[in-house]
C-alpha cells in the first residue's frame, strides 16, 4: 500500500522518517506572480514490493500549466555543522539529507520504496493577469493503468500582485566553476550559453545583482595560488601607458541585462581580507606577449598598480556610461578587512577614491570601528554582528552570511530547518536593510580554490565549511542549473519580505507587526519555532492584504 500525502513546503523529510511525523496540508495560498509551493509526501509498506514500485504521477487541474513538479533528492552531507555550534539543526551526524531539485522524467515516473520516506516539491505560481480565487489541484499515482493513490490541495489566489523586489541582493556568482564542471573552454560560445541559463535562474530566485569580472575575482584563492582566468576586459601595456578592450564586457553587459539582472557588482579591485595584492590581471606586456601583469607579487600601493588600477577605472566607468548602466554599477576594494588590516585598506581606497565619488563602494566587513573611523564608506556587516550598525541607523544598510553566521541566527546550511533559512524575509522587513549578500551561489572548488570538486560528492568545499555554504544550485545536463530546498527557502523569504511590504502599504507596520508577532518576537538573534508559524503568519498576511483591496 502506497502512503501519499500533501505536508507544507517547510518540512525537509528524511529518508528514515515517518509520514505522520509531518505537517499535513489541504490548502496553501499566495499572490500573483509569487512562488507559491508546498511537497507531496509518500512511502510504500508493502515488503512485496521491495524495493520500489514503479508509478506516474498526474495532475487534475484548471492551473496544471503552472504547476511544476520536482523530485526532492537526499544529497550527502559530510559536515552538517561544528560541535560548537547552537542545538537548532535537524540533525548534527553526517549522512543524506534531502536538497536537491531534480525534474521527473518524461513519463513523470515516481517510485515509492518500502520503508523510505520521499517527497515532491510542487510549486505553483500564476500570472498577474489570472483570476483570483480557488483552484483545486489533484494529484494521482498511478502504476500502470491502475490508479494507486489520489490526493487534493487548494490553492487560493489572492486579488493581488507581488510588488517587485526593491532589496538588492548577490549572491556571488563563479564563472571558473562553470568552465571547469563542464570542462569548457573558457568564454568559448558554450561557456556564454551555460553562464546565462545559471544566471536567469539565480534571477528567478530573486538575485539581481550580478558579480562582474572584470578581472578574475580575487576571492577564497589560496596565497600564491590562482583560480582560472575569468576576465572579461582586455589589458594591454603601451608606450603611452594602457589600453582596455571591452568586447566580453559589454557582451555580459547586454546578457545581464537581457535575463532581468539590475545591478553590476564588480569584482574586488584589490585581494582579499586586507588589500595587500593585487587581483590576478592577465594582459599584454609592451612586447606583445601575453601574461600575469599583477598578481599575489604586485603590492596594492605601488605606483605601477595604482596609475594602472587609475587608467582602468576612467576607462571602465566611461565605458558603464556609454552603454547607459553608470547608475547600475557598485565596487568593492578588498572583501572582509579587519582592524589589524585598516591601514591597506584606507591606503587602497585613497588611491582610487576621487574616481569613484558618487558610486556605492561596499565590502563585507564587521567591525564597526572600520566604519566608525571611516576607514569603510559602505559597511554590510555580517548578520550577528548588526546590532552597532543598526543602532548607527546607517543608510542603506546591507548584511550578509556566510559558514561564520551559524550561532542563534538565520542560515541556509543543509542541515538547518527551513523555517530557520526563511525567518530571514521577516528581518529583512522589520529592520528595512536594504541589500543581502552571500558568497556562495556555484563554488565548486575546495577551500581556496586548490582544486575543482563535484557538488554532487562533495557539499562541503572539502571539509572546509558546513553543507549548503559554498552553493545552493548543482550544475545539472547541458547547462541547467537544478535548484535545491535551501535556495527556495531563501527565494521565499524573499517573497515574505515583498509581501509584508504589499501589507504595511495598505495598512500600516504596527497592525502587519502585531500579526507576526503573535506568534512569537522576532529580532536578528531569536524567532519563534516550531508549530509552521512563517505559513500561518503568511495566510494572515494575505488575508489582511485580500481585506485591504477588497
Amino acid at each position: 500500500m502506497i502512503t501519499f500525502q500533501p505536508i507544507t513546503m517547510m518540512e525537509k523529510c528524511f529518508m528514515d522518517e515517518e509520514i505522520s511525523s509531518k505537517t499535513i496540508i489541504d490548502h496553501i495560498s499566495g499572490l500573483k506572480e509569487e512562488e507559491c509551493a508546498f511537497q507531496l509526501a509518500y512511502t510504500s509498506d508493502n515488503p512485496e514490493n521491495y524495493p520500489r514500485m514503479n508509478c506516474s504521477i498526474k495532475v487534475d487541474s484548471q492551473i496544471a500549466e503552472y504547476i511544476n513538479i520536482r523530485q526532492v533528492e537526499q544529497v550527502p552531507v559530510r559536515y552538517p555543522c561544528r560541535i560548537t555550534d547552537d542545538e537548532d539543526y535537524l540533525r548534527r551526524e553526517a549522512g543524506f539529507y534531502p536538497d536537491l531539485l531534480s525534474p521527473l522524467d518524461c513519463f513523470n515516473h515516481v517510485f515509492p520504496t518500502y520503508n523510505v520516506l520521499k517527497t515532491l516539491f510542487v510549486s505553483v505560481k500564476l500570472p498577474s493577469s489570472y483570476p483570483a480565487g480557488d483552484y483545486p489541484m489533484t494529484f494521482i499515482l498511478t502504476e500502470g493503468e491502475n490508479e494507486a493513490a489520489r490526493v487534493s490541495v487548494t490553492f487560493h489566489c489572492v486579488n493581488a500582485v507581488l510588488p517587485k523586489q526593491t532589496m538588492k541582493y548577490t549572491n556571488w556568482f563563479h564563472c571558473d566553476c562553470i568552465a571547469n564542471y563542464y570542462n569548457l573552454e573558457t568564454f568559448s560560445e558554450k561557456h556564454w550559453e551555460y553562464i546565462e541559463k545559471f544566471i536567469r535562474t539565480a534571477v528567478t530566485n530573486g538575485i539581481n545583482t550580478i558579480l562582474t569580472p572584470v578581472f578574475t575575482p580575487p576571492l577564497d584563492t589560496a596565497m600564491g595560488h590562482e583560480r582560472r582566468t575569468i576576465q572579461l576586459v582586455d589589458v594591454e601595456k603601451n608606450a603611452d601607458g594602457w589600453s582596455f578592450g571591452f568586447e566580453k564586457f559589454d557582451r555580459w553587459v547586454k546578457m545581464c541585462l537581457e535575463c532581468g539582472v539590475e545591478y553590476l557588482e564588480i569584482s574586488h579591485l584589490y585581494s582579499q581580507w586586507g588589500a595587500v595584492h593585487a587581483p590576478k590581471i592577465m594582459g599584454r606586456d609592451e612586447d606583445g606577449e601575453y601574461k600575469l601583469l599583477f598578481g599575489w607579487e604586485t603590492d596594492s600601493r605601488s605606483a605601477e598598480y595604482c596609475g594602472f588600477l587609475r587608467a582602468f577605472l576612467k576607462a571602465l566607468i566611461a565605458e558603464c556610461k556609454s552603454l547607459g548602466v553608470d547608475d547600475r554599477i557598485m565596487f568593492h576594494i578588498s572583501d572582509e578587512p579587519n582592524e589589524e588590516q585598516a591601514a591597506d585598506y584606507k591606503a587602497a581606497r585613497e588611491q582610487i577614491a576621487d574616481l569613484l565619488e558618487g558610486y556605492r563602494v561596499m565590502d563585507a566587513m564587521s567591525h564597526f570601528g572600520l566604519y566608525e573611523k571611516g576607514v569603510v564608506e559602505c559597511p554590510i556587516p555580517n548578520s550577528a554582528d548588526l546590532a552597532p550598525f543598526l543602532e548607527a541607523d546607517i543608510p542603506d544598510l546591507w548584511t550578509y552570511y556566510c559558514c561564520g553566521t551559524r550561532k542563534g541566527v538565520s542560515n541556509r546550511l543543509i542541515a538547518m530547518s527551513m523555517e530557520r533559512a526563511r525567518v530571514i524575509g521577516f528581518q529583512f522587513w522589520k529592520y528595512d536593510i536594504k541589500g543581502f549578500l552571500q558568497w556562495g551561489y556555484n563554488f565548486y572548488n575546495s577551500c581556496g580554490s586548490c582544486r575543482p570538486i563535484d557538488p554532487y560528492l562533495i557539499t562541503d568545499g572539502d571539509y572546509w565549511v558546513p553543507a549548503g555554504d559554498c552553493f545552493v544550485v548543482y550544475p545539472g545536463p547541458d547547462g541547467n542549473p537544478f535548484e535545491t530546498l535551501h535556495l527556495k527557502a531563501f527565494s521565499f523569504a524573499l517573497q515574505d519580505t515583498r509581501a509584508l511590504q504589499l501589507a504595511c502599504s495598505l495598512s500600516s507596520k504596527e497592525e502587519v507587526a502585531a500579526i507576526v508577532e503573535k506568534y512569537g518576537v522576532i529580532t536578528i538573534w531569536e524567532n519563534p519555532k516550531g508549530n509552521n508559524w512563517i505559513e500561518k503568519v503568511r495566510e494572515e498576511i494575505n488575508a489582511l492584504i485580500e481585506k485591504k483591496i477588497g
